[in-house]
């Protein structure tokens, strides 16, 4: 074969390939479970770490950098919960990573940013870059059905019937992302905290408390008792408490399938030094009760809790100010055990 058609045969290939100019590798890294429940005195919190728990394993952590600056790079790992669909069982991470004045990526903390109900993730892509603004790696999971991990047989919102088993999906998920981040190259594996808004910060709420994983935890907008939530809230509660009882979901049933992803149930377990609460005061979809229920079976000291003088969605004109105060914390956490460290 001459060069003439060798250089044909790599146009056809590349072309078919869908390469381009700008086209960056897959990067591949091997990852495993940390995850360590511990001891538990709880029988109540011991059955709940059971159905929460798997097995931990070795596993495959992808990165497809981005092709342009502005634009997050994608990591991928297998769920730890699979549901038996393919394209949801595939965890996907927008990777904002951070950098320096020079536009180098640098060694820094990481978060697990936890976003919203929104299928469109808004708030918690607003979050995640204000992360990375602040010098910090942030990784944005997308929830079971939501973004790259949606199915097209849910492609509007999850069906009733697997709203329990996406939120577990993604408890466990949120947890094995922690390990998952802590292997890619300038990620400081000796801090990756872990932040939730809304329906993510009751994903965060009880991911927190499956060990002690995460650095720091912080959990907005969300709380505690998601039973009566439902039972007795508006708006997006009060929606899917409709959705769930044109499904046959209600009463005792209702109550017995909320149980395993109740946070209080676990909240006990919280690092209560590293833990905190971002709560509106005048939060309509997630009173504030629920918060402070959260906070009480957690031991959280009061100022572990930031009052907003918000509702649940005017609550997102503070992020500058909530970010500010997690970055904060989290490199006090660092600096604190750098300094026992001998």
């Amino acid at each position: 074969m001459d060069v003439r058609s060798l250089g044909c045969l790599f146009v056809l290939l590349t072309a078919s390939a869908g390469w381009s100019e700008n086209f960056v590798p897959l990067q591949k890294y091997e990852a495993a479970d940390g995850l360590n429940a511990g001891d538990e005195t709880s029988e109540d919190a011991r059955q709940c770490l059971v159905d929460l728990s798997w097995k931990p394993v070795r596993f495959e952590v992808t990165v497809q950098p981005n092709e342009h600056p502005l634009d997050p790079s994608i990591v991928r790992f297998p769920s730890p919960r699979p549901s038996g669909i393919e394209v949801n069982d595939l965890v996907a991470l927008e990777w904002y990573s951070a950098k320096n004045e020079k536009n180098e990526v640098i060694e820094a903390p990481a978060v697990i940013v936890v976003h919203e109900s929104g299928s469109r993730m808004e708030v918690g892509r607003l979050i995640a870059k204000a992360i990375h603004a602040q010098g910090l790696h942030a990784f944005m999971i997308h929830l079971p059905t939501y973004g790259l991990r949606r199915p097209e047989p849910t492609k509007d919102k999850p069906a009733a019937e697997l709203v329990f088993n996406i939120m577990k999906q993604g408890i466990t998920d949120a947890r094995r992302a922690r390990d998952a981040v802590a292997v890619l190259p300038h990620v400081d594996a000796r801090s990756i905290s872990i932040q939730g808004t809304s329906l993510g910060g009751f994903v965060t709420a009880t991911a927190a408390g499956l060990d002690r994983g995460f650095s720091t935890v912080h959990i907005m907008v969300a709380g505690g008792n998601l039973y009566e939530l439902v039972l007795n809230g508006k708006r997006e509660a009060g929606k899917l408490r409709e959705t769930l009882a044109e499904a046959g979901i209600q009463g005792d049933q209702l109550k017995e399938l909320f149980a395993p992803i109740e946070p209080i149930r676990l909240a006990h377990r919280y690092d209560r030094n590293n833990t905190w609460l971002y709560t509106a005061s005048q939060d309509q979809v997630v009173p504030p009760h629920h918060a402070e229920a959260l906070r009480k079976a957690a031991g959280l000291d009061e100022d572990h809790q930031m009052i907003l003088p918000a509702d649940h969605y005017t609550g997102i004109v503070y992020t500058p100010i909530i970010v500010q105060e997690i970055a904060k914390k989290i490199r006090r956490e660092l600096s604190s055990r750098e300094q026992k460290t001998p």
